[in-house]
């Protein structure tokens, strides 16, 4: 005890405390060190307890490590707009906390199932990307580095989507192009348009949808419904296919519904009745639609998957869950009313996310 209060380590009440004098840093790679500012030198053992830590995990959500004009490492706090030579990390490490692993739940938001990942080396593709599902996806792949492209059909949204996203954090690479999935000329030049970036693609979000439309034909020829939520989608990945594969591994993300349940697409013979796809106006049921081209997107998906999983393109289709409030059920007053009163019961956009 004589030898650590001349050392001048009795000071404080905790062995994790440092003596005076003495500054907690850590490297780039997350490694503690410990600097002595009286004797100017440093060492990797604690001064009063002999041992080596490590920071736990990832860099927390918001934060980035970069190098200051001396070659110094230094962190941004994006989020509060600060900047600190401490690493935030720091505060868990390996000495002082096991590390468990995260269990997650139905509050539980997609940042924090993305939380520490770099996504920088991907490129996403998103349809309907300017609000909804189809904006939290967007935002939280550009937000931990992925370079995403929203795939809309009002660049004027869509552009203020980017906007928002570059708001929060300057350095997402997000961008809008056009593609009208009620135009099958529409999604074959977004097609093209993109492979003329020279650009992989390693995730294909397949997202966009109406639902409660009245009825009405596209320039296709097409009930709008069935395109829309369905067969543009099918031509969307026909068209990018090759490029999925190249840049496998990559999968396909179809948003699809529960709803898918409550029809068929079969005849009285028990035969798949392609007339239901695209019905006349008098036997047309939107919602009924909106279910038949759900049930479609799981059906291409399986197949999909199969298909391509072995060249390392997987397909999965997703239900973003029960009840959830989106602006799809915009064309129908009801359905927004009804949807309306459920809000407070339903789940967030960000929460729908990191269960998928």
């Amino acid at each position: 005890m004589a030898a650590l209060k001349y050392a001048g380590m009795d000071d404080t009440d905790s062995d994790d405390e440092l003596p005076p004098g003495w500054e907690e840093r850590s490297t780039k790679d997350g490694w503690v060190y410990y600097a002595n500012h009286e004797e100017m030198k440093t060492q990797w053992e604690h001064p009063k307890t002999g041992k080596k830590k490590r920071c736990a995990g990832d860099l927390p959500y918001g934060w980035e490590q970069e190098t200051d004009e001396k070659g110094q490492t230094i962190y941004v706090d994006h989020i509060n707009k600060r900047r600190t030579y401490f690493d935030p990390r720091q505060a868990f490490t390996v000495e002082d906390v096991v590390v468990k692993p995260k269990r997650y739940d139905g509050n539980t938001a997609a940042l924090e199932i993305l939380q520490g990942r770099d996504l920088s080396d991907k490129v996403v593709v998103i349809t309907g990307g300017n609000s909804g599902i189809g904006f939290e996806t967007a935002r939280s792949f550009a937000l931990h580095g992925a370079r995403v492209i929203l795939a809309c059909r009002n660049l004027s949204r869509a552009n203020k989507a980017v906007s928002l996203i570059q708001e929060e954090w300057h350095k997402a690479r997000v961008e809008a192009m056009m593609c009208n999935l009620a135009s099958l000329r529409s999604v074959r030049e977004f097609a093209e348009s993109f492979k003329a970036k020279k650009l992989p693609l390693h995730i294909l979000v397949c997202n966009a949808a109406v639902c409660t439309q009245p009825w009405n034909l596209t320039e296709d020829g097409l009930e709008s419904t069935f395109q829309i939520c369905h067969l543009g989608h099918f031509l969307l990945v026909q068209c990018l296919q090759e490029v999925l594969r190249r840049s496998a591994p990559a999968r396909v993300v179809m948003v699809s519904s529960e709803s898918h349940r409550f029809t068929d697409l079969l005849d009285s013979c028990g035969k798949v009745d392609l007339a239901l796809l695209s019905p006349p106006r008098k036997d047309y049921w939107s919602m009924l639609a909106y279910n038949r081209a759900k049930l479609c997107n799981i059906l291409f998906s399986n197949e999909l998957n199969r298909r391509l999983s072995p060249r390392g393109v997987t397909s999965n289709a997703v239900h973003p869950g029960n009840m959830m409030y989106t602006s799809i059920h915009r064309s129908w007053w009801l359905m927004t009313f009804l949807f309306t009163l459920a809000r407070p019961f339903t789940k967030s956009m960000m929460v729908f996310l990191s269960q998928n």
